[in-house]
């Protein structure tokens, strides 16, 4: 995949999660909103809380010398990630967050739209437990200007995350 074709991608992958989110019955509203990627201001345009609002973060983490992960790591709009913890989930010798464009070309959409799905299957994608005590989860889907508001439980049952604690104690 090429950089032009990961910035083709946002409009269908909106559509596509829309389809699956469909097709599985889940409860979702969608939300427009003047353009904004930033967790911060897109939840105050949303009126929802930091705590509600998915945060998707790309993260690489080797695997002694030969081999690379990524993980696609999504927490509370509140809470910070914690790298040693997603470097020590797999068991990793080196973690830092993704380069933009490799972030993008796995995500599937630019930064700032990224989706706590994982289309790809080079995407690991783990959630963190706290993020999941909400009943509805926020997010930007694949678009700048469209969030969806989706039931937790719907979330984990069509996203299927690993779960695991990745973000500080702080």
């Amino acid at each position: 995949m090429t950089g032009n074709d990961a910035g083709a991608l946002t409009a269908p992958l909106h559509d596509r999660l829309l389809g699956d989110l469909d097709a599985a019955g889940a409860r979702y509203r969608v939300l427009e909103h003047a353009p904004e990627g930033q967790t911060e201001l897109v939840s105050a345009l949303r009126g929802n809380t930091l705590a509600q609002a998915a945060k998707c973060l790309v993260v690489m983490v080797k695997i002694g010398k030969k081999q690379t992960r990524h993980v696609l790591a999504v927490v509370p709009g509140d809470a910070r990630l914690d790298l040693q913890a997603v470097k020590e989930l797999l068991g990793g010798t080196y973690v830092a967050f993704a380069a933009k464009d490799k972030a993008e070309e796995l995500a599937g959409s630019a930064s700032g739209t990224v989706l706590p799905f994982s289309y790809d299957p080079r995407l690991e994608l783990v959630a963190d437990p706290s993020l999941l005590e909400q009943p509805e989860l926020y997010f930007n889907a694949a678009r700048l200007d469209r969030s969806l508001a989706l039931a937790t439980e719907d979330y984990v049952r069509v996203a299927a995350p690993r779960v695991a604690r990745i973000v500080t104690s702080s």
